[in-house]
């Protein structure tokens, strides 16, 4: 401001004309043939400029100021005097800011963010590869660029060897959301420190994405990110205006179970091989490319609602306040809390080999704390759980309750908590994180809820084993558009059975009275009965390797048919297996006597066979008559895909939302890809599971689906396959 302060000292005490900073003259000392005066009321201080005009009163002493700020002042450190490292943060999402920066005033669309559009030039390799970069050295160079395209911004700009930066991939949500684009943050698994899927640099498979211990470290990191996020929306946050207009940034939040997610994942990507220009050029050095292999990163996927038309708040967003945000997630990353979660996976996987390779199906730790408040986290002040002394066990260290393979009874007045106990093993299908209080609460991972569920459809099922005859219908080939109570809940059970459950948790509230239990006097006051109890197959599925939990406090019909009888009172539980047994023998509950209906006939073993394909014709996403695929999955517990509304309301084990979105997803792409005129579901599902550990959940993901959400939460075989039973229009081969 040098020549604004001349002109301002040089002025008569009187004068108010201010004439010589209006005019602004100066003098050009380089001027050929000689110096000349040239006029111009800029005013600079470093590189930010003040622009001095009359106002439109022309009024002398009330001028116009227009400060001219630099874009890259609003996103560069400017305090940097290391020139090596202004290089480097000079070239920060540089080709991002290149596009933002060329966007029209109405472009919404950024298209050019999404297409990635770069002049890649090839330049030869030297001794001085590793030296900062200097575009000018290739001028004169007669190279030919390529264009080529990739939606992956960086960070650091020099990339070399020994470094690995933050990349970010940009896709479209949805072709109506094109301002909201998919970020892709990725973050060498290195700046974490140690962690714990171990990969070869050159396996380019993410093989043990789904592993537990990958599943828990990236389910940490997620909710550590998670903070980050929730303090760029508070810096953003107006409540007078909607996220389209001020901007935001969208990240799931997660409950108390760990399960792989798209929002927070390993993976292996090449690092960045290519060095910033100017604009949208690159170089690529030749020798240097091949020395650039996969690495680790750690993977965050988030959605950002960019403001509208206001694109100078979209850089300030995407290329200051997010890579600021991540840069501090790695700063003040937990790397204590981080071990710790992987230690509890570890400790969680030990349990859960345990189970599968012994008599016990389930087990809950000393000290769980099982009831739930009204958010679903740990009841505070609750009576920690304790092992009743008999089934007392210690699986690697830790002692808590095994509940043994078989038929296991939880009975206990009202209110006592057993089915608190129920629920939180049925929950134990997934790991829960440090704190959640049923951390150790582990159950067989194929163990699946059963329930009445009337008015749901069945398609072409073999229910004999509960259903002897039906009037005009055959209950080894049974279908149904609107089930009872009891056809539902036996259908049910069937389809566990079909999709490989090893242990079946049925709670008698949520049960069809009649499918459950019958009585001496019932059977022989209704000589026709078509319904086989359940008590009269609980043992026999059990011997085929299908275990029961059940939760009983109306009848006692069950305690003669358990294996063990625990009983529930103020929340604390007791072995009472003894006593069950001798009350079922005083009250002549044993051996035949339970065991016949009212003509003495004994109950015949069943016919558990379910053999049925599914014809293709029907299992498809393109509604009938319409050559556009539909789907949309409803808050409210519906996922609508084709001509299909199926309801999941009844699916207790499909606990977030983004396992529905993930449902959904997972079935339009079984869908489209399937070939074959009849196929077996298990088959193709296990083939799908499979696709996903090696691709990534996001495999599935299109964005041409508008009313569908982005984030996803990995599903079980045995739930994909309860979705697809629900379907009304899908038809079946029966072998």
């Amino acid at each position: 401001m040098k020549r604004l302060q001349k002109f301002m000292m040089s002025d008569e005490p009187n004068d108010d004309s201010y004439r010589h900073m209006y005019e602004g003259a100066m003098c050009d000392v380089l001027a050929v043939p000689c110096p000349i005066t040239v006029y111009e009321p800029i005013y600079w201080q470093e590189d930010i400029g003040y622009a001095v005009t009359e106002g439109k009163s022309k009024e002398p002493t009330q001028p116009t100021v227009t400060v001219r700020i630099p874009y890259e002042t609003l996103f560069f450190d400017t305090s940097c005097t290391d020139q090596t490292e202004k290089t480097e943060r000079d070239t920060i999402m540089k080709r991002l800011k290149y596009y933002l920066l060329h966007l029209t005033a109405n472009d919404e669309t950024y298209k050019s963010i999404y297409e990635g559009k770069m002049e890649a030039y090839s330049i030869p390799g030297g001794e001085d590869s590793d030296s900062p970069f200097n575009e000018s050295a290739y001028a004169d160079m007669n190279i030919v660029p390529q264009e080529q395209k990739d939606a992956v911004y960086w960070e650091n700009a020099a990339q070399s060897n020994a470094r690995c930066g933050v990349g970010y991939e940009y896709s479209m949500s949805n072709k109506l959301a094109k301002d909201k684009p998919t970020v892709k943050v990725r973050i060498p698994a290195e700046a974490l420190g140690e962690v714990p899927v171990q990969m070869q640099e050159d396996d380019m498979t993410v093989s043990h994405a789904f592993s537990a211990q990958a599943a828990a470290a990236a389910d940490f990191c997620q909710r550590q990110f998670l903070k980050q996020i929730e303090e760029l929306n508070r810096a953003i946050a107006n409540r007078s205006r909607p996220d389209k207009e001020n901007g935001a940034y969208y990240y799931p939040r997660p409950g108390g179970e760990v399960m792989p997610r798209n929002a927070a994942y390993f993976a292996v990507h090449m690092p960045k091989y290519y060095e910033n220009g100017s604009g949208i050029k690159v170089y690529i050095r030749e020798e240097e490319q091949a020395k650039f292999k996969p690495k680790l990163y750690l993977c965050l996927t988030l959605q950002v609602q960019l403001p509208q038309k206001k694109h100078e708040k979209a850089m300030r967003m995407l290329c200051r306040d997010l890579p600021s945000a991540v840069a501090e997630f790695i700063r003040t990353f937990d790397a204590d809390g981080f071990q710790k979660a992987v230690l509890l996976a570890e400790k969680q996987t030990e349990i859960r080999d345990f189970l599968r390779n012994s008599s016990y199906c389930a087990f809950i730790a000393n000290g769980s704390i099982l009831p739930r408040s009204s958010t679903g986290a740990a009841l505070e002040n609750a009576l920690p759980f304790k092992a009743p002394k008999e089934a007392e066990i210690e699986i690697s260290g830790i002692c808590g309750m095994g509940i043994r393979r078989g038929v296991t009874v939880i009975t206990g007045g009202g209110y006592s908590g057993k089915s608190t106990v129920l629920d939180a093993l049925a929950c134990g299908v997934y790991n829960h994180v440090l704190g959640d209080g049923r951390e150790l609460v582990i159950t067989d991972e194929t163990a699946v809820s059963i329930a009445a569920e009337d008015g749901r459809c069945i398609k072409n099922l073999n229910i004999s084993p509960f259903i002897k005859w039906i009037p005009n219908g055959n209950p080894a080939d049974f279908s149904t558009s609107h089930a009872s109570g009891s056809t539902s809940q036996a259908a049910n059970i069937m389809e566990a059975a079909e999709y490989g459950a090893r242990l079946l948790l049925i709670d008698e509230d949520r049960s069809a009275t009649n499918f459950m239990i019958r009585d001496r006097l019932m059977k022989e006051l209704i000589r026709r009965e078509p319904i086989t109890p359940f008590t009269d197959r609980v043992q026999e599925l059990s011997a085929r390797g299908i275990s029961t939990i059940l939760v009983i406090g109306g009848s006692g019909e069950y305690l003669s048919v358990a294996d063990a009888v625990y009983l529930m009172d103020s929340f604390e539980m007791f072995d009472a297996t003894s006593d069950a047994k001798r009350l079922a023998e005083k009250h002549g509950m044993t051996g035949d006597a339970l065991h016949a209906d009212a003509v003495n006939t004994p109950v015949s073993p069943a016919d558990w066979r379910v053999s049925r394909m599914i014809e293709k014709e029907q299992f498809t996403s393109y509604p009938n008559g319409i050559g556009s695929e539909k789907m949309e999955i409803s808050e409210m517990g519906y996922i609508l895909i084709g001509a299909e509304a199926i309801d999941l309301r009844g699916l207790y084990q499909v606990l977030t939302d983004g396992q529905r979105q993930a449902i959904g997803f997972i079935l339009r792409d079984l869908m489209i890809h399937e070939k074959e005129p009849c196929f077996s579901l298990s088959e193709r599902l296990d083939a799908l599971m499979q696709q996903l550990e090696r691709d990534g959940i996001d495999s599935v993901y299109s964005s041409f689906f508008v009313n569908c959400g982005r984030f996803f939460d990995l599903p079980r075989k045995q739930d994909i396959a309860a979705v697809v039973a629900r379907m009304r229009h899908l038809t079946y081969a029966v072998k």
